[in-house]
């Protein structure tokens, strides 16, 4: 029996071992029931007297020596283990902390600010009007009679009435034809709707004050529309100007100046003749396209946003005598302008857009350019 020669090898091998599975496999090697040191005890049993004890004694020091070696490596590679774990996690308090990434304004809010920014300049108030409104100022005080085709239940969002149950002093409920009313209907304003446009706010703009007036009113709206130019809920602009002698001279002016300094001077601007219930006379405003460069086409094709050349920017014109009526206003002494137009459309041409659902589908890799 060699057990020098064992405990040689079993001592460089064990040294050599670079993690816990290796060291598991020399211990079964040499300590295992079926290992080398347990071959050797079975032989004991072939030799007698002195030689016999001789040779146990040698075996027990040798199976001694190579626990303890593979105590000492299992040991050591703890503790490198544990120093790397203590480098890696090593933290100085003095270094300054991680900064936290920085958000920013959605984009749509930047151009409301800017949109304000510009019209203060002329002397237009931001104001804000409800976005959930009664008929009566979405439509009928705007000079839309009933059967207005923007008054269907296909074009406007109405809000489903609900019903309450209402009682006599002493508690006892009204028969049901007596007892029962619609929650979301005015006997006077009429059913209350999603706001279609920002127009609600001119007559209650009047309501609340005496011309003259400079007021812009930019608020969420919907339609029963959708497409790549159109979303259910959008934001609008609306901007109203009352006061004596206002002309259409001054609605130009007032567009030229905001297209201007919104869009730049490479942008050119146009008014068409066009019917607006609350307006008299009429324009709708139009921008050229900035996606197509106003040619009308992108690589030999229609272009699929503005189709002519032109964007439509929004609805212009003289506020109609009614309109005015409606607000406490007389329209023999005083006269006024209102304009309108989408928020994310404007950002479209700006921006060289197709798709107005690019700004509600929150994708940062969208959004973080802006």
């Amino acid at each position: 029996m060699k057990s020098n020669n064992i405990l040689q090898e079993a001592k460089q091998a064990i040294e050599q071992a670079q993690s816990q599975s290796v060291l598991e496999e020399l211990r079964v090697k040499y300590l295992g029931r079926k290992g080398i040191v347990a071959e050797f005890f079975a032989q004991l049993t072939k030799l007698k007297g002195d030689e016999r004890a001789r040779q146990g004694q040698e075996l027990n020091a040798l199976k001694h020596e190579i626990t303890r070696a593979l105590e000492q490596r299992e040991n050591a590679m703890q503790t490198l283990a544990l120093e790397k774990l203590a480098e890696a996690e090593a933290l100085d308090v003095t270094l300054p902390g991680a900064r936290l990434p920085y958000g920013h304004l959605h984009i749509t809010t930047q151009a409301i600010e800017e949109i304000s920014r510009i019209f203060a300049q002329l002397g237009f108030q931001r104001m804000r009007y409800p976005e959930i409104d009664w008929d009566y100022y979405a439509f009928e005080s705007l000079n839309m009679p009933k059967g207005h085709p923007a008054r269907d239940e296909w074009e406007t969002f109405f809000i489903a009435g609900s019903q309450q149950t209402l009682t006599r002093p002493n508690g006892h409920p009204l028969p049901e034809r007596e007892g029962r009313v619609r929650a979301a209907e005015h006997p006077k304003l009429g059913r209350m709707v999603l706001t279609p446009h920002t127009s609600n706010g001119q007559v209650r703009e009047m309501e609340r004050r005496r011309p003259p007036i400079r007021m812009i009113n930019i608020a969420k709206c919907y339609r029963r529309q959708s497409d790549v130019t159109h979303a259910p809920m959008f934001h609008q602009f609306e901007g109203l100007l009352i006061d004596r002698n206002v002309s259409v001279t001054h609605l130009k002016g007032t567009l030229d100046y905001f297209a201007r300094a919104y869009y730049g001077k490479d942008r050119r601007t146009r008014l068409r003749p066009f019917h607006f219930r609350f307006t008299e006379p009429s324009f709708e405003i139009d921008i050229s396209c900035g996606i197509c460069g106003g040619t009308g086409e992108i690589h030999g094709e229609r272009c699929k946003v503005c189709k002519s050349g032109w964007h439509e920017l929004g609805g212009a014109g003289m506020v109609h005598p009614n309109v005015l009526k409606a607000g406490g206003i007389d329209p023999k002494e005083y006269s006024g302008f209102a304009c309108g137009w989408g928020i994310e459309r404007m950002l479209m041409m700006k921006l060289k857009l197709s798709d107005i659902r690019a700004f509600y589908i929150a994708d940062l890799n969208f959004l973080e350019q802006f």
